[in-house]
């Protein structure tokens, strides 16, 4: 396959003869050179050259020390020699891990494995040689993770031992630590959902009063800017047009801001109930008269009465409450549309109903209907701040009855307000 022949200088240089051996010696994937019996490097792959920083065939002609520590040099002389007397092929892996030396002088570790041949009755040795810097890298890794380990599990053993003679005392500290957790566990729980709600509330908060405070201070500015530019007695339809649509916004504004002060009344304890006998008959019939205004081209209101017409209640928040679900049945019922009101007072009860043919309340909807600023996903188009239903059942529950509701998609909603009217209903 190959010829060695004597050159220049006393070295030998293997000639390659056979092409395909010139392609696998140099295109190996692992450090390859030939030494002869004198130590002297005559040949050396490409990856040889580069795992020890030299250039191609810089390093034939080297004295095989030279890319060894200079502290083994006088040991592995003897040893070099001792191989070339008596030549064995030694395997990858066996034996010690070895220190080579770069050009630059920096020291890596190796496997090698070794060969052996004759040419011309010259004895040569091939070395295959492995940078395992990474490995030793990973192995080092290994060896400080299982130093760590040990000295955790020491540690460990250590806690265990001087755990035993307090574990008593720790137990008891802990069942007395259990007990107490015990007993705040209900007050906790109440602290965050009290937190939770108080967050989920600004952030609604936030969200409407952009919306609900923004579209009629626009309005406003928008038509104050037109009004100036209206200067003629022609003009003044204009302005007109305008002022209303400045007095609508503004009363707009006026009712979101009494019904946070409303909110805030109620929150406070601050409401106080003035009940009194009255005609709920001509007072009801009183309240569709003022929201006869609010109504749609086509929509009209009809009110049945039966029963007695006195109640004992208190009319002021009655009236409130009144006026936002009629106003509501208004606002999202379509044109051309019927609103029912009933009422029936009997010796113990005032019923009240309002039904209207409007858009109805989704499903997944009605159940946080009476929250604070929770507007149903169906009414994103309609102005409105989510506390009117919110403040109707806190004043019904504070004229001790109650409000309940049936509601169908597409088909309108029932609103149904149960309050004693008698004279024993609790109120002082």
């Amino acid at each position: 396959m190959m010829q060695i022949s004597s050159q220049d200088g006393n070295i030998d240089k293997p000639i390659i003869k056979d092409l395909k051996f010139d392609a696998l010696f140099q295109s190996a994937s692992m450090g390859i050179i030939l030494v002869n019996a004198h130590g002297v490097i005559v040949m050396a792959n490409s990856f040889a050259c580069n795992q020890f920083g030299y250039t191609d065939h810089d390093m034939e002609g080297l004295v095989l020390e030279k890319i060894i520590p200079q502290r083994f040099h006088h040991k592995h002389v003897g040893h070099r020699n001792g191989y070339i007397d008596n030549p064995k092929s030694r395997g990858m892996g066996i034996g010690m891990t070895l220190s080579a030396l770069k050009k630059d002088g920096t020291e890596f570790p190796v496997e090698i494995s070794l060969g052996h041949f004759k040419s011309d009755d010259q004895q040569f040795a091939i070395a295959f040689i492995v940078d395992i810097t990474r490995r030793h890298e990973y192995e080092n890794k290994i060896l400080m993770q299982q130093a760590d380990m040990e000295k955790v599990n020491e540690e460990m053993r250590q806690l265990n031992f001087n755990l035993e003679s307090t574990v008593l005392q720790r137990t008891t500290e802990l069942q007395k630590t259990l007990v107490e957790l015990e007993a705040s566990k209900e007050h906790l729980t109440k602290s965050l959902e009290k937190e939770k709600e108080v967050n989920d509330l600004k952030s609604r908060f936030v969200s409407m009063a952009s919306h609900e405070f923004r579209t009629p201070l626009s309005t406003v500015l928008s038509s104050i800017s037109l009004l100036a530019k209206y200067n003629t007695t022609e003009d003044q339809p204009k302005r007109d047009k305008h002022i209303d649509r400045i007095k609508s916004s503004v009363k707009t504004l006026t009712d979101i801001l009494n019904e946070f002060l409303s909110l805030g009344k109620i929150e406070e304890g601050k409401v106080e109930v003035r009940a009194a006998l009255f005609d709920i008959s001509e007072f009801i019939n009183g309240i569709n008269n003022e929201m006869n205004v609010l109504l749609k081209p086509g929509q009209e209101i009809n009110y049945e009465h039966s029963g007695n017409t006195n109640t004992y209640t208190d009319s002021s928040l009655l009236k409130h409450v009144l006026i936002n679900l009629i106003s509501n049945a208004i606002k999202f019922s379509p044109d051309n549309a019927r609103i029912k009101i009933s009422c029936k007072v009997d010796n113990e009860n005032t019923t009240i109903k309002i039904t209207d043919q409007g858009m109805g309340i989704p499903m997944a909807d009605q159940v946080h209907l009476f929250e604070r600023f929770f507007r149903a996903t169906n009414v994103t188009n309609i102005q409105g701040t989510g506390l009117g239903l919110h403040i109707v059942g806190r004043y019904i529950e504070i004229l001790n009855g109650n409000i309940s509701y049936e509601s169908e998609l597409e088909k309108g909603s029932t609103f149904k307000i149960v309050l004693p009217s008698n004279l024993n209903n609790g109120f002082e």
